[in-house]
Parts: C-alpha cells; structure tokens; sequence
C-alpha cells in the first residue's frame, strides 16, 4: 500500500515528465552527455577496472511514473533494447538479492519518503564488492535556512541577467516546495547525513566529492544551482 506523500510524489512527476523529458533531451544533445558518461565510466572503472561495460549489471533508480518510463524508454533511442526498464518503487526494488555490480541514481534520494531504508534496499540488490553511485544536492535546503534563501533569490536574478531560462520557475515551483516540506531530507546537510547512514549499513570504501557539479553540469546548470552544488557519494558493498 502506497502512502499519500508517495502518490503526491508521483502525480507531480506524471504532470512533469514531457517537461523533463525535454531537459533530458537537451543533456544528450549538449556538453553534459560526455559529462556525465565519462564521470561514470571513470567510477566504475575504478571499481571493474578489468571488466568490459557490456559485462557490468546497472540498476538506475529514478524513473517515478509510468509517464516518466514512458519518455525515458523514447529517449534512449537506439540503447533501448539493450535496457530492461522496470515499473516500481525505487525504494524497495523488488529485485533479488545480489542482482547487480553497480546501483547508480542521480536526483533522487533528497525526495525521497523513507532514504535510509532505500539505501539499506540498494546495498541488498548490489552484488558483494558492488558500487553504489550517487549524485545528489541539498535541493530545497534554502527553505529552512534564510542565507540559502538570500543564495538562492541570487541565483534567479543571475538567471534573468544573463537572459537564461530558469530551470526552477519553469517548473511548478509551489508543488515541488510542498512536496521538500513533506520529506526528510530537506533542511538536513548532506553529503554528511549520507555518510553516516553508509557507514550504518556497513558499506565500505565511502568516498564524497563535493566539487562533481564542476565536472558534469553545462554553464546554464552552474548558474541556476550555483547555490546548491551537486554532491557524489561512492561506496562499495
């Protein structure tokens, strides 16, 4: 049985997804694609330094919707018969135990309802010596800090100077507040809260790295989020 905020949750990511969809099409076609793929790549090489990617399972955890799948299905393009896309919860994947090498999320688990048991269910599904992969950031921290507030109404004016579309009120920023208002994890500083919940579970190897977003994002993301830098967290089961 699903709860309200879950259903919340999911509402606004099926009125979301065409929106979405066309932010993620705009990463493929721009800088962020080589971005992100060799980021990734050089973390899991890390870990599989002798394995060929064809040869490495991968469970991403993100899509929230049936509408969500749906767009991330078309935007994979040629990949996507190689990706076995799933509906579920994706914090309690029911996979089997020690299904996959790598558990890989990106914007996720600050929305998340219950992200310590999430965690704990990703750590069951990595196989032993696996990698979990996380990018996040203190998304909507700036509600309960009034210097982020001040950080925040900053960045939106650096937006609208420099003739940007803003990547917040493009979207339905009062559902998405309500729904940071209703989560855990908003007001709570990570990566430090992640850390110690990995180092609960027993994960080995912990590494954050605080600097990713200068790696990853395009100048239009550095500018919109200059106050809520993107956050990595590596850890090995």
């Amino acid at each position: 049985m699903t709860s309200a905020l879950f259903e919340v949750n999911k509402k606004y990511w099926t009125d979301r997804a065409p929106s979405y969809s066309q932010v993620n099409q705009e990463e493929l076609a721009g800088c962020q694609r080589s971005n992100w793929l060799r980021e990734i790549s050089r973390q899991i090489q890390m870990v599989y330094p002798n394995r060929a990617p064809q040869e490495i399972t991968v469970l991403d955890a993100g899509t929230a919707a049936p509408a969500m799948l749906a767009e991330a299905k078309r935007n994979a393009g040629p990949w996507q018969e190689a990706i076995d896309f799933r509906l579920m919860d994706a914090q309690k994947p029911t996979f089997t135990a020690e299904s996959f090498d790598v558990v890989l999320s990106r914007n996720l688990t600050w929305v998340l309802e219950d992200p310590e048991q999430t965690y704990g269910n990703w750590r069951h599904v990595l196989k032993p010596g696996g990698l979990l992969l996380n990018f996040d950031a203190n998304w909507y921290n700036y509600l309960y800090d009034a210097d982020l507030k001040q950080q925040y109404e900053q960045d939106r004016r650096n937006v609208q100077q420099n003739d940007l579309e803003d990547h917040y009120l493009s979207t339905d920023i009062d559902a998405m507040e309500a729904i940071a208002m209703q989560v855990p994890l908003t007001g709570i500083q990570r990566p430090h809260w992640d850390i110690r919940t990995l180092e609960k579970l027993r994960m080995r190897s912990i590494t954050t790295d605080v600097s990713v977003w200068q790696r990853v994002w395009s100048t239009v993301e550095k500018i919109n989020y200059a106050s809520t830098p993107m956050f990595m967290i590596a850890a090995i089961k």
